[in-house]
């Protein structure tokens, strides 16, 4: 459903919606599919209705830009110990009560500094990076300034990926066919239809696990990650549930990120996730058959590396988002028992590891 008034500032012709009688457009970037009068804005607060058809207020805007490794997104199958350009912009699909970006993702005021596709693809390459990443927000709202972003990307010979909550709709999958390299799809409290309603007013994860899919069938990298919110979102079954499901719809060879809880915004009661609790459900999902799930935010943690299924050997040593021991050959595979390991690229000759103390 539409909500509130938007800026009478026009923004960038949208792609993805469809126009309705009465000058009401529908929008189809996100699984809302909101319907906007003339002058207003989708739940999302970026895409508007102007003169009956859909703009994106936020193209060519940026509200947080950040170099960072890729292991931090996290994607820790694709193309290790590179550097990402992170940008992104205002708004978000859902409403999570404990988002930590919530002064950039649910601020109905539009703003930010301007940031072409072109000068994005640039500042990427000054600043040393092997790729572009949208983040911070959710990037299906803003996709086609992402899009763009991309093109302009690979034509610098760029990688590009999304961290998204994966609320997306086939229409938003077909327009990043043959443009994202990789996405990490991030799941709240294992994607329990209750959960998803009371902490992020979202309806369930139908449209996740469709997005999912689509982004699979297409050749993008997917990895898969759940944030685990204790007392609340930590349910033992849900998380077995989802663990199924990615491996039955996506393959046991699918990287599987357990992500630990902070407390944020509107949920500062509830403490941060157990380790304890992290670890029962890390055994829960190797128990479903998944051969490499990670524990993320739990620096130091033995479960942070990437194990080799066949033999249990070490295959990257990892500390939070640095690698610290690369014990594979050439082709990937693991120096002890040669099993291949599916990781897409390999470390860089020049990789060289800057630790830094986490936050959290």
């Amino acid at each position: 459903m539409a909500s509130g008034a938007t800026s009478a500032a026009p923004g960038h012709a949208g792609l993805l919606y469809e126009a309705l009688p009465s000058g009401k457009v529908r929008c189809t970037a996100c699984a809302r599919y909101c319907v906007i009068p003339e002058g207003s804005h989708g739940f999302c607060f970026v895409r508007a209705n102007h003169g009956g058809k859909l703009e994106l207020l936020t193209y060519g805007r940026v509200a947080a830009v950040q170099v960072d490794p890729v292991e931090k997104k996290p994607l820790s199958h694709y193309r290790p110990g590179t550097r990402v350009f992170g940008i992104g912009t205002q708004g978000c699909n859902w409403r999570c009560q404990y988002c930590q970006n919530f002064e950039i993702s649910q601020d109905p005021r539009v703003s930010g500094r301007d940031l072409s596709p072109q000068e994005a693809a640039s500042w990427a390459v000054r600043k040393g990076c092997q790729g572009i990443t949208f983040t911070y927000n959710e990037p299906t709202i803003f996709i086609e300034y992402a899009s763009d972003v991309i093109d302009e990307a690979h034509r610098r010979g760029l990688y590009a990926n999304f961290v998204t909550n994966g609320y997306m709709t086939p229409e938003s999958v077909e327009l990043l066919r043959g443009r994202l390299d990789a996405v990490s799809v991030d799941f709240k409290g294992s994607g329990e239809p209750s959960f998803m309603r009371k902490y992020i007013q979202a309806k369930g994860p139908d449209p996740i696990f469709e997005s999912l899919e689509g982004l699979a069938k297409n050749g993008t990298h997917v990895e898969v990650t759940n944030l685990i919110v204790p007392q609340v979102g930590d349910d033992t079954e849900a998380l077995r549930r989802l663990a199924s499901w990615v491996r039955d719809h996506l393959g046991a060879e699918t990287p599987f990120h357990l992500l630990r809880w902070h407390p944020d915004y509107k949920m500062r009661d509830l403490p941060e996730t157990p380790v304890r609790t992290l670890e029962r459900l890390h055994s829960v999902a190797k128990a479903e058959g998944l051969d490499y799930v990670y524990l993320g935010n739990v620096w130091g943690h033995p479960l942070e590396h990437t194990y080799c299924p066949k033999c249990g050997a070490i295959a990257v040593d990892r500390y939070g988002f640095y690698i610290r021991a690369w014990n594979l050959d050439q082709e990937n595979r693991c120096r002890e028992c040669k099993h291949p390991i599916p990781i897409v690229g390999t470390l860089p000759k020049e990789y060289e590891p800057t630790f830094v103390t986490p936050l959290m």
